[in-house]
């Protein structure tokens, strides 16, 4: 029997055809933002447009986005950092390209060529005692194994982190962020995850006194909560405090590692070697998405004892392990370093001018490196920062935990034509928005 195609097959194969042939499927912009709220996210999409940012990504190249109805935007928020080396990189993408002769996502449970290649590059650069890595497809993911690994290590349950916090929306990870994420989905177990304030060192003490915590985790720089910088010495004294105890320290380095303080790890200029890091965002290249999780010897225990304790089908997919070398390599030479560099001496000159132009509106500057958060003086001021930012061609995001603040993260390979054009239209942005918030 003939079985004839109905129109839901004939749809699939138009919006199949369409995106493989870079067309759009749909009549209108408006009428693809209805598909979405219809079949994607209602939520999302209409948080959005409600915020006057309609933004559907078409083109994209270097560190300009295109919306499909013709806006230009200079990216300044990255996706957290996954495009810290530029949209569709041609280095990576020509890397990526060359291994699909060869490679695909590959075969979870045997040797890889691919993923024993990346191991090495990033133990290689990797703080002192990190030895082994660990693939995940996602941020979340790769937190989840990062404590799955503390927990089989310490044998203990107890992860510590901070108030404020965000390591992302799975199993583990999502308790220990903000209540805001793990409430809804009856994740928040504070007997399990308990949070502390950020910078408050007697607060961690207190946290450890019982000797029953697996590891502390926290970013480096947090970055949902807006930036806030580690006070001298903080991080190195949690470091101590985790070896007094028997507890494991897990840097989340998703966002600020790779580069983007001016170090291959942020962690380093603390001077903490930790037990575990995990990796994501720009690790993938923008391309290929892929993390990792690096751990001591006696953190990966579990990888002797059962190598099966973990599986991620697409964890470490060989062609994402590709892209991941290529951006390790970009990341590391020493033009991109000097890059990296400079362009942090000349958005630290060029904010502080703003500052001293609206000090009584842009009232912060956070920064570290290219880590940049601003931070107004309203409750939502980042908010209407990023609006009119949106308008004059620029995206950055708010701080979901903090909307006082803006996260502000140009790429590491921006040009100094290019970081002169951001903050001319960062300081206009910063003028009409501070009329806006009154």
């Amino acid at each position: 029997m003939t079985v004839q195609p109905d129109q839901s097959t004939d749809r699939v194969a138009e919006l199949a055809a369409a995106l493989a042939g870079g067309g759009f499927p749909w009549a209108s912009k408006d009428a693809m933002l209805e598909a979405s709220q219809s079949y994607w996210n209602p939520g999302k999409t209409r948080f959005w447009i409600d915020e006057g940012v309609p933004l559907v990504i078409d083109r994209r190249e270097g560190y300009h986005l295109h919306d499909v109805s013709g806006h230009t935007l200079i990216d300044v928020h990255l996706n957290g950092g996954t495009y810290n080396l530029g949209h569709r990189n041609p280095d990576v993408l020509a890397a990526v390209k060359n291994a699909m002769d060869r490679f695909d996502v590959g075969n979870h449970h045997f040797p890889s060529m691919a993923r024993t290649a990346l191991a090495e590059a990033l133990v290689r650069t990797a703080p002192a005692g990190l030895t082994k890595v660990i693939y995940g497809s996602g941020g979340g993911e790769a937190i989840d194994i990062a404590i799955k690994s503390a927990r089989h290590a310490t044998k203990r349950r107890k992860i510590v982190s901070i108030v404020k916090a965000y390591h992302g929306h799975t199993g583990l990870a999502v308790g220990t962020g903000d209540d805001r994420f793990s409430r809804m989905f009856l994740s928040d177990a504070p007997a399990d995850f308990p949070h502390v304030e950020f910078n408050d060192l007697g607060a961690m003490a207190d946290a450890l006194r019982g000797d029953d915590v697996a590891a502390v985790i926290m970013e480096t720089i947090p970055a949902t909560y807006g930036f806030p910088m580690p006070a001298p010495g903080y991080l190195a004294a949690v470091k101590r405090l985790c070896e007094d105890h028997g507890t494991l320290y897990i840097a989340d380095e998703v966002q600020t590692g790779l580069g983007r303080t001016g170090a291959l790890w942020g962690i380093t200029k603390h001077n903490v070697d930790p037990d575990i890091l995990v990796t994501g965002k720009g690790l993938s290249g923008g391309i290929y998405p892929i993390t990792a999780v690096l751990a001591t010897d006696e953190a990966a225990a579990w990888l002797t004892e059962d190598g099966f304790g973990h599986i991620s089908t697409f964890g470490g997919a060989e062609l994402g392990c590709v892209a991941a070398l290529s951006a390790l390599d970009l990341t590391l030479r020493a033009e991109t370093r000097d890059n990296v560099e400079a362009l942090s001496g000349i958005f630290a000159e060029g904010l502080a001018a703003i500052r001293a132009e609206f000090p009584d509106w842009l009232v912060g500057i956070r920064k570290d490196g290219v880590v940049i958060g601003l931070e107004f003086a309203h409750r939502e001021g980042a908010k209407y920062v990023m609006r009119r930012l949106y308008q004059g061609g620029i995206w950055a995001i708010f701080s979901t935990l903090d909307p006082r603040v803006l996260q502000y993260k140009p790429g590491l390979l921006v040009t100094p034509a290019l970081a002169a054009d951001i903050l001319e239209r960062t300081r206009e942005a910063i003028r009409l928005s501070k009329d806006d918030a009154r």
